[in-house]
């Protein structure tokens, strides 16, 4: 009980027997506006603007997710990033995630700084129960992992693109476990779980649902409505629309609402419904062609398409219902204002960016200052103001005319156009990213470059959190193994064929002591039997391949057939391959053949560490 872990939640439980004792924690009869306000945040994965009813999409249902909107405030024009992991930065810190260290979404640029404090910490400061259940994307290893960033729980996949939804092996509380089920369905099962625990409150639920992002997965009876449904809302460029990935995309969505019910469903049958704060949002723009009200853009683009949200928010104790907040607002203000409307303190010294909205939703009398909102993906930038966008090009467009950016308006609004372009270098530079053009820090969307494994080392063997997973998205390969695709979050190393081969990690160990080593891999039986030596600064362990272990790839995994930056996945094993000594220190951790009898070592997921002892 002496480790931080256990050290936090003892202060959680004595903090809130104190507030039981000086009467701030009431009944279940007691008037639920007289006590703190639980939160949950839901928030979807790839879907567009267009992809809800509530948006006019006249293709699909969403009527829970409508019910958010229409019981409380929408926020009309909400912007997020371009892709999965800076969304998920700014909203957890407030702040715009190329400050905190985030400027990719894999092989470790996802990952947050560690001096940034989030949303889950000021909340956990202020007493509430705190849990994640779904797709966290900015960290696994601990003290990246969500459980040291704040919450107390943690049910999902701490890394993005993930390429099991039925049947999926997930992590609890750093364990993997195999799950039962569609994986939406399963993550909302532990967040009902946990709403169910924490019902005497209050409590901050995070749900990062893993849809509509692809794999194309959906279940069949969600499908079964969309398959071979004709299409009548099309793209704004209808040429590159593939039809059934909008179908497929829809039958996500409308599973993913079905959850989103059985959420709301259980906050009215305990009661809590009136006095919980409930959101919802998307991490970018949709990840096909498919309607989006005439936006320009998609998911990974800076355009207005790529990077406006739904954002509904329901407070049946305090908020309005139906109340359109019209002045932009951006997934940084979403800290500073649930930290506003629940009188909970952010913790940390950073300056945030974002602003309290809550004059906006209380439909409050303010003087509201104008203001820009700065979109950055693989060294692009836009900037919105209230009215235009200026494109990463330097185009300028009245949004308000031209909502789809279809005629720049740099001749007509000259002073307008200078004042944002000059803007645009300013943010650049105290971005850290060079002049406009420049690549910067940005790597571009999952796949699309050459990839680059972030120089941080990956920290190893805290007492608190002892296993530590070192998948191969983490890893480098040298020589002729490779990964099995372009998108190293759903990968495995594969090729692995020649001495000359190596897979390197970059370790940062924190903590010198004794550590079981295994592997989670594939081996044919007739190759069955290399050796492999695992070495970090100087220690070395070295063990078998073995027994064979071959599944076929999976078949039950695709509503429709993946696209070639996503590897087909199968049933890996673990092999306890035995112990090291290991010293605290960083370097480079290398897996290595020494013998090999057959064609191949082995296909390999991942290496964990577990301290047993220091």
């Amino acid at each position: 009980m002496s480790s931080p872990f256990y050290f936090r939640l003892l202060s959680f439980w004595v903090f809130t027997l104190i507030c039981f004792l000086s009467g701030q924690v009431f009944s279940a009869g007691a008037e639920p506006a007289t006590r703190k306000p639980n939160v949950v945040v839901l928030l979807a994965d790839d879907a567009g603007w267009g992809d809800y009813s509530q948006s006019g999409n006249r293709q699909v249902k969403t009527p829970n997710i409508d019910s958010i909107a229409q019981r409380g405030v929408s926020l009309d024009r909400f912007y997020v990033c371009p892709v999965c992991s800076p969304t998920r930065a700014e909203f957890l810190t407030g702040r715009y995630h190329l400050r905190t260290g985030v400027y990719g979404v894999s092989e470790g640029q996802e990952r947050m700084d560690l001096g940034e404090k989030t949303i889950a910490d000021a909340f956990f400061a202020g007493g509430y129960a705190t849990g994640a259940f779904g797709k966290w994307h900015n960290g696994s290893q601990w003290p990246y992992h969500p459980m040291a960033r704040g919450f107390q729980e943690y049910f999902g996949h701490t890394s993005g693109h993930w390429g099991e939804y039925f049947d999926a092996p997930l992590e609890d509380k750093g364990r993997m476990v195999r799950t039962k089920g569609y994986i939406v369905d399963v993550c909302t099962d532990k967040a009902l779980e946990f709403i169910e625990r924490q019902k005497a409150g209050p409590f901050f639920c995070y749900v990062p649902f893993t849809t509509p992002h692809s794999p194309w997965a959906a279940p069949a009876a969600d499908w079964e409505r969309f398959k071979g449904r004709s299409i009548e809302q099309r793209a704004t460029v209808a040429r590159d629309e593939d039809l059934d990935q909008t179908r497929c995309a829809l039958a996500m969505v409308e599973n993913q609402d079905w959850n989103v019910g059985r959420i709301l469903g259980k906050l009215r049958d305990l009661g809590l419904e009136e006095n919980t704060i409930v959101i919802y949002f998307s991490d970018n723009g949709p990840n096909s062609a498919r309607w989006n009200g005439g936006m320009k853009g998609k998911k990974a683009t800076t355009d207005e398409g790529g990077v406006r949200s739904v954002c509904y928010m329901v407070w049946p104790a305090k908020l309005p219902a139906g109340h359109l907040v019209k002045p932009i607002s951006g997934a940084i203000d979403l800290l500073p204002t649930l930290a506003s409307l629940t009188g909970v303190r952010p913790v940390g010294s950073k300056p945030l960016d974002g602003r309290d909205l809550s004059p906006l939703l209380m439909q409050k009398e303010v003087q509201w200052p104008a203001r820009m909102l700065f979109s950055a993906w693989a060294g692009n930038v836009s900037v919105r103001t209230q009215t235009h966008r200026m494109d990463n090009a330097g185009w300028l467009y009245d949004m308000i005319e031209d909502p789809s950016q279809m005629k720049a308006v740099n001749d007509r609004d000259t002073e307008l156009a200078g004042k944002l372009w000059g803007a645009v270098r300013e943010w650049r530079e105290e971005m850290g990213l060079g002049s406009a053009g420049a690549a910067g820090k940005l790597k571009g969307n999952e796949g699309a470059k050459k990839s680059r494994v972030d120089s941080r080392p990956i920290p190893v063997g805290y007492r608190e959190f002892p296993i530590t997973m070192l998948p191969a998205r983490d890893g480098s390969p040298v020589g002729e193994v490779r990964r099995s695709s372009a998108a190293p979050n759903c990968s495995y190393f594969v090729n692995w064929t020649s001495l000359d081969d190596r897979l390197v990690w970059r370790l940062g160990v924190h903590t010198s002591g004794r550590y079981e080593v295994s592997l989670d891999y594939t081996c044919p039986d007739q190759d069955a039997g290399s050796t492999v030596e695992l070495s970090f600064n100087g220690s070395q362990l070295s063990g078998k391949v073995g027994p064979g272990w071959d599944p076929p790839l999976y078949t039950n995994q695709d509503t429709i057939p993946r696209h070639h930056g996503e590897s087909q996945m199968k049933e890996f094993r673990s092999l306890k391959l035995g112990e090291v000594d290991l010293r605290a220190g960083e370097g480079e951790m290398l897996l290595r053949a020494l013998s090999i009898p057959g064609k191949s070592v082995m296909d390999l997921r991942r290496v964990t560490l577990t301290l047993l002892r220091s």
